[in-house]
C-alpha cells in the first residue's frame, strides 16, 4: 500500500474515533479545569470552543456569582446571651485559580462545606463578642459594621484559596426569648406613648384652629362695626350738609311745606289748621276727607 495512502487513511480513522475528542465547549458563565490521567493540569479554560489533547478529560465549573445562606448561627455576646443570626453569603471562584482550587479542595459543594461554612460561624462567635449587648443587634450600625465586618474577614481569609467574596449579608438575627419578650413590651410600651404624643397634638391643633377661627369672627365683626359707623357717621354728615344747606334757602322751606300738604292731602282723615296767632285755639280751615265725600 502507497505510504502516503495510509497515512491519509490512519488520520481519516483517528478522526472518526476520536474527531469530538479535540474539540471542548466550556458552557456561558463556567471555567474549564482538565484532566489528563488524573492529574489536574494548570491551565484553566474560558468559556467557548477549545482545540484540546483528546485524552483530556473536563470539569466545567460554575464562575457565576452564588449565593450561600446559613441559618441559625449561634452568637454571643459580652452580656453572656446568646443570639442566633441568618447569614447570605454572595461569592464566586476565581477563573485563574479554579484548576488549584479544584485540586486541593473540589467542586462548589465541597468549596462551601469546606472553607465557607465553618469560617462563617467561626467568625460569627468571634465577632459577636465585640458586640456589649445583644439587644444592640437592633441598631443598624451595629448590624452594618457586623456585616462589614464578616465580608472583610471572610474575604481575608479565602482570597488565597481562590475564592472571591462579594458581600455578607444579616437576614435575620433571632434574640434570646427573654430578651426578645422584654424588646416587645418596650416597644409596645414607645408605641403608646407615641399615639399618645399623636393625640395630644391633634388636640392642641384642634384648639389652635378653633382660637384662630375665634379671632377671625372677632376681627370680621369687629370690621362689620367699624364699616357701620363710618356709614352712619356718612349718613349724618349727609343730613347735617343737606339741613345746613337749607336752612337759609326759603325755597327748599317751601318746598318741603308743599310735600307735607300733598302727603296730608292723600290721608282722608287728615284735617287741615289755620293758626291765628291771636286765637284761643287752631281753627278749622278744611276738612279734606269730609270735602272729599261731599264731591262725591
Amino acid at each position: 500500500m502507497n505510504p502516503k495512502i495510509a497515512t491519509v487513511a490512519i488520520a481519516v480513522l483517528l478522526v472518526l474515533m476520536f474527531g469530538q475528542r479535540f474539540l471542548h465547549s466550556v458552557p456561558a458563565g463556567h471555567v474549564g479545569v482538565a484532566i489528563l490521567f488524573g492529574e489536574v493540569q494548570t491551565e484553566p479554560y474560558p468559556e467557548g470552543l477549545h482545540i484540546v489533547n483528546p485524552f483530556l478529560s473536563w470539569v466545567d465549573l460554575d464562575a457565576r456569582q452564588d449565593t450561600f445562606k446559613i441559618s441559625q448561627l449561634e452568637m454571643p455576646t459580652r452580656d453572656q446571651l446568646l443570639s442566633k443570626v441568618d447569614l447570605s453569603i454572595q461569592w464566586r471562584l476565581d477563573q485563574s485559580r479554579a484548576p488549584a482550587i479544584f485540586r486541593d479542595t473540589g467542586d462548589k459543594d465541597r468549596i462551601i462545606a469546606v472553607h465557607l461554612h465553618p469560617k462563617a460561624r467561626s467568625l460569627i462567635r468571634e465577632l459577636g463578642t465585640k458586640i456589649e449587648r445583644a439587644e444592640d443587634l437592633f441598631k443598624d450600625e451595629v448590624r452594618d459594621r457586623l456585616a462589614l465586618e464578616l465580608s472583610d474577614e471572610l474575604s481575608a481569609y479565602v482570597a488565597n484559596k481562590g475564592i472571591l467574596v462579594d458581600s455578607v449579608l444579616l437576614r435575620n438575627i433571632n434574640l434570646p426569648p427573654v430578651l426578645a419578650e422584654a424588646i416587645g413590651r418596650k416597644k409596645e410600651r414607645e408605641q403608646e406613648v407615641e399615639r399618645q404624643r399623636a393625640e395630644l397634638e391633634r388636640v392642641k391643633l384642634e384648639q389652635e384652629q378653633q382660637v384662630a377661627q375665634s379671632v377671625a369672627s372677632r376681627r370680621a365683626a369687629e370690621e362689620d362695626a367699624k364699616r357701620l359707623r363710618i356709614l352712619a357717621d356718612a349718613k349724618a354728615y349727609e343730613i347735617a350738609t343737606i339741613n345746613k344747606a337749607a336752612s337759609g334757602n326759603p325755597a327748599y322751606i317751601q318746598l318741603q311745606s308743599l310735600e307735607a300738604l300733598k302727603k296730608m292731602a292723600e290721608d282722608p282723615a287728615a284735617k287741615l289748621y289755620f293758626m291765628d296767632s291771636n286765637a284761643p285755639s287752631p281753627l278749622p280751615l278744611l276738612n279734606l276727607g269730609d270735602a272729599g265725600g261731599g264731591r262725591r
